[in-house]
C-alpha cells in the first residue's frame, strides 16, 4: 500500500542523479552504462538519465508492501536493487559537471521509511519515460517513477548489456582510477650580472 509520495521537476545534470539513504562528495566510482540504475554506494543508486541538461518529472513512492509494477504510460522496462537504509532519510543529488548538488525541493517535506526491526534493507524499482529518446540537451519530456519498500536484499533485476557498454563502464572506471595529474610546474630563475 503506498504510504507516502513526493512528485517534482528536478533539473538534471550531465550525468544524471544519485538517490538513496547516504550524502555524497564524489562521483561514483563506477557508472550503470547499458542500465538505467546501478550502484554507487551500498546505501544508493545512480540514475542515467536520456536528458542531458534539463528538466525531469519525477514521482519517488514509499510503499509498506511490495507494488505492482507499472504497466502503462509507456514506461520502459523496469529495474529494481537493493539499498541499505540504516539512515531513513531518503536524500537526492545531481550530479553536475565537477559537482555534486543536492536537489531535494525545499518546498518538499522529505520522505523516510518507516522504522522497523526486521530489515534495513530497502527495494528500489526504476520505471522510466522519455518522450524523445534520443539523448540530449533540453526537456525530453523525461518523467521517472521509483518506489521504495522494505524487503530482505536480494539480487538487482537488469536487463542484458553490450560489448559497448561493457567498454564504457571499463573506460568510467579507468578514468575514475587513474591519479590526478600535477599540474605544478618549477621554473627556475637566474639573476643576471649586477651593473654598476
Amino acid at each position: 500500500m503506498l504510504v507516502h509520495e513526493a512528485a517534482f521537476t528536478i533539473e538534471v545534470g550531465e550525468s544524471g542523479y544519485l538517490i538513496g539513504f547516504t550524502e555524497h562528495d564524489d562521483y561514483p566510482a563506477q557508472m550503470p552504462y547499458g542500465w538505467r540504475c546501478g550502484p554507487a554506494d551500498p546505501a544508493s543508486a545512480v540514475v542515467l538519465t536520456t536528458t542531458d541538461t534539463g528538466p525531469l518529472h519525477l514521482t519517488i513512492q514509499i510503499h509498506d508492501t511490495p507494488p505492482a509494477l507499472e504497466t502503462g504510460n509507456g514506461w520502459e522496462p523496469a529495474e529494481e536493487m537493493s539499498l541499505l537504509a540504516h539512515n531513513p532519510q531518503l536524500r537526492l543529488e545531481t550530479l553536475e559537471p565537477g559537482d555534486i548538488l543536492n536537489a531535494w525541493p525545499q518546498e518538499e517535506p522529505p520522505l523516510q521509511m518507516p522504522p522497523t526491526d526486521a530489515h534495513a534493507s530497502v527495494r528500489m524499482r526504476l520505471h522510466c519515460h522519455a518522450d524523445d529518446p534520443e539523448p540530449g540537451i533540453g526537456d525530453h519530456g523525461e518523467r521517472h517513477l521509483i518506489q521504495l519498500w522494505r524487503a530482505p536484499h536480494t539480487p538487482p533485476l537488469h536487463p542484458d548489456i553490450s560489448d559497448a557498454d561493457r567498454q564504457a563502464r571499463a573506460d568510467y572506471a579507468a578514468d575514475r582510477a587513474r591519479a590526478v595529474d600535477d599540474y605544478t610546474t618549477t621554473y627556475t630563475h637566474t639573476y643576471g650580472e649586477e651593473q654598476g
